[in-house]
């Protein structure tokens, strides 16, 4: 047991306790955001939000979530390479 003159311990104030029973558990909606997303104002209610929530959940050791993330990358990677071709073809 330490002595009276021993330092105290620094503890992080923003690094929340995950044994607090005050905090909504991580399976919450909205747990996975990164804090640049939530200090732009987005949440999991927002489309852009939700969408990296979702993306945020996703495990790389998981072969399902794997095939997920390369499925969203082409759904939202095709329209921009056929807009490219469209400028492309028509100049």
């Amino acid at each position: 047991m330490p002595g009276p003159d021993a330092l105290p311990l620094d503890w992080d104030d923003e690094d929340p306790d995950p044994d607090d029973e005050s905090l909504p558990p991580y399976w919450f909606p909205g747990q996975a955001l990164p804090e640049d997303a939530r200090a732009m104002g987005l949440t999991h209610h927002t489309a852009e939000g939700a969408l990296l929530d979702f993306g945020g959940r996703l495990d790389s050791t998981k072969p399902l979530h794997r095939w997920t993330a390369w499925f969203l990358l082409v759904v939202f990677g095709l329209p921009v390479v056929f807009a490219v071709v469209r400028v492309v073809l028509y100049l």
